[in-house]
């Protein structure tokens, strides 16, 4: 099974925002030497939005980041991976998850939920290379490694990235997502990085993979400690968030989607002042 080839950085951000991006921003990214494009926010099964975006440009790669299990069936899904993949070979990486209990009321048995979506995407012919699973756990982290090219964490550190490694072993693929502002006003980028995790202080898988990580009851209680918003949302000049992300490399990452918190309208900018930091130009 082949590892999927990215480059050593991304850029994550929400599908909605991406299809509302025009075509030359996405022309812009792939010029600045960013691999993919990691699309959250659970997207419908049709992923009508790819196309476009790969036929804007040449090189650029798209994931999904992810497609929740709950709410895409995996039949849907699998036609459209097949509809892309035939029509950019190679260009296309499937993310699935679980997403997390408060949001879905249907939400049960996760783990063999994911294991009995695996094996739809089987039955469907998405290859297990091609594909790859929400991982924060050493279960899923595990399964994300037998069932798929690998893991794609969100909201972790490099040192759960390191930890991933050791318990995936050294040939699977992780993508661990890492938010960043460029700003070197602590008070303003703590702001700004609490205002982005607010939600994600309430919901359980988060809260544990954070205390798996030794952070206290103290730093996941809300509004979240700077130790804890320092550790997950790297702010900085760009040659300090750029040292952040690269820890991730460091630690075993083979790649890092990065999400600048920052206006659509200002993302570019944005990446430009870390492409040169992050080696990429």
């Amino acid at each position: 099974m082949s590892t999927p080839n990215l480059g050593s950085f991304g850029v994550f951000g929400h599908y909605e925002q991406f299809r509302a991006f025009a075509p030359q921003q996405f022309r812009d990214i792939e010029a600045l030497g960013y691999g993919a494009l990691w699309a959250g926010g659970s997207p419908p099964a049709e992923l009508d939005w790819v196309g476009p975006i790969l036929a804007a440009t040449e090189t650029l790669q798209l994931a999904t980041g992810i497609v929740n299990i709950w709410t895409a069936a995996a039949g849907p899904v699998a036609e459209s991976f097949h509809r892309i993949e035939k029509e950019y070979p190679g260009r296309f990486l499937l993310g699935i998850g679980v997403g997390h209990p408060e949001a879905h009321t249907e939400y049960k048995k996760p783990y063999d939920a994911l294991t009995e979506y695996l094996d739809e995407l089987d039955r469907y012919g998405v290859p297990k290379d091609r594909r790859v699973v929400a991982a924060l756990g050493p279960q899923v982290l595990k399964l994300s490694a037998r069932r798929s090219a690998g893991a794609h964490p969100y909201l972790t550190t490099p040192e759960h990235t390191a930890q991933a490694r050791e318990l995936v072993g050294p040939d699977a693929f992780i993508a661990p997502e890492h938010k960043v502002v460029l700003t070197t006003d602590a008070a303003k980028a703590r702001e700004v990085g609490r205002k982005a995790l607010a939600v994600y202080l309430g919901l359980a898988n988060y809260v544990n993979n954070w205390k798996r990580l030794g952070f206290t009851d103290a730093d996941v209680a809300t509004p979240g400690s700077d130790a804890l918003v320092d550790a997950v949302v790297a702010h900085g000049a760009g040659e300090d968030v750029a040292a952040r992300l690269k820890q991730h490399l460091e630690a075993g990452a083979n790649h890092v989607p990065v999400q600048v918190l920052t206006a659509p309208d200002k993302l570019v900018p944005a990446l430009t002042e870390l492409a040169g930091p992050l080696g990429l130009r």
